[in-house]
């Protein structure tokens, strides 16, 4: 899920959005449902998902539909608009499925494309002079909005899989080091722990956020050693909660927790992934946000940080739900 705030773009033709859609996603779908929300004429919301096998429509539909509707709710939008992408044989059964569901809510259908083969077909335009039954032909490189999204700094990946790639684990030498250095980090912990107490613990998490921010607002990185002493800290709800603080939508802020995210010494991923997730979400990016969830969620399937973002995410709330949090001296989640 996205809740675009990107500057406008015109779009005035069913082109136009078929070539924002992966602005609006960070990737170019393949396999995909999207549904794209609109209030008024502008979009409030935008959310893929895996097209199913035919023969597994109806199970799926029920769930995905309750979903869909809760974000288009919760994104107070108006109208939609279905997009499947692939071939015929699996994006119609979901469309046909979907389509009349949301169409029985207070949501108007404005409009059902197929994507295909450089090629977009209407489910529900039955003109054949704007519609033809063999598809109208659409070059996105061609198109004006896609000048004025790169103009405007948005970038697109060509696939999900390269957005999951941007944030998977290190390799080979990288990650020998900072595993080396996570088994040097959490001796130090234990040895903190036993002369100065969980006091002593704080103090040292808050000063190693600090250093942190410290380090990736001038635009450097931490050393293997202060990234894993810092993992092992995180995990503290008092100190990741200070991390927490202090991350906003700043696109460093994202860039940050991409690093650390990714040299993590893996079972310890869950806080940056969620604290990533966050960042992702309040600039508006919920496709690197739902990456970074799956990866909390693989890590520590019962990390509620993680699950209270997912959730989130899937109902479509803006991140403005979240202002404010985590109050200062109040009760935090583990």
């Amino acid at each position: 899920m996205t809740s675009p705030n990107n500057p406008r773009l015109p779009i005035t033709s069913p082109a136009d959005l078929l070539t924002a859609v992966p602005y609006l996603l960070g990737f170019h779908p393949t396999d995909s449902l999207v549904i794209v929300g609109l209030t008024g004429t502008r979009i409030a919301v935008a959310s893929r998902a895996d097209l199913p096998q035919p023969s597994q429509v109806a199970a799926w539909a029920d769930d995905y539909i309750l979903s869909q509707i809760r974000m288009l709710r919760n994104a107070a939008a108006t109208r939609a608009i279905a997009v499947g992408y692939g071939p015929a044989a699996t994006v119609t059964s979901a469309v046909d499925t979907v389509i009349p569901r949301l169409a029985a809510t207070d949501i108007d259908v404005f409009d059902a494309l197929r994507v295909t083969d450089g090629r977009y077909f209407s489910y529900l335009c039955q003109d054949p002079a704007c519609c033809p039954t063999d598809g109208v032909p659409f070059d996105p490189q061609r198109s004006d909005i896609a000048m004025h999204a790169i103009v405007a700094g948005c970038h697109v990946l060509p696939d999900r899989a390269a957005l999951v790639a941007s944030i998977a684990p290190t390799t080979g030498d990288a990650r020998v080091a900072v595993t080396r250095a996570t088994a040097h980090a959490r001796a130090r912990r234990r040895t903190l722990i036993s002369e100065a107490g969980r006091d002593g613990l704080i103090l040292a998490g808050e000063q190693a956020v600090r250093d942190m921010l410290a380090r990736y607002a001038d635009e450097q990185t931490l050393t293997d050693d202060e990234l894993a002493w810092l993992t092992v800290l995180l995990p503290v709800p008092a100190i990741r909660d200070v991390a927490w603080q202090a991350t906003d939508a700043q696109p460093w802020h994202v860039a940050m927790w991409t690093d650390i995210t990714r040299r993590a010494h893996p079972p310890l991923v869950a806080p940056p992934a969620s604290l990533l997730a966050f960042a992702a979400w309040r600039r508006g990016d919920g496709a690197l946000a739902s990456i970074a969830i799956d990866r909390a969620l693989a890590a520590n399937p019962n990390y509620s940080l993680a699950q209270l973002i997912d959730q989130a995410l899937r109902a479509g709330l803006a991140p403005s739900v979240l202002d404010g949090w985590p109050h200062p001296g109040q009760p935090t989640i583990a």
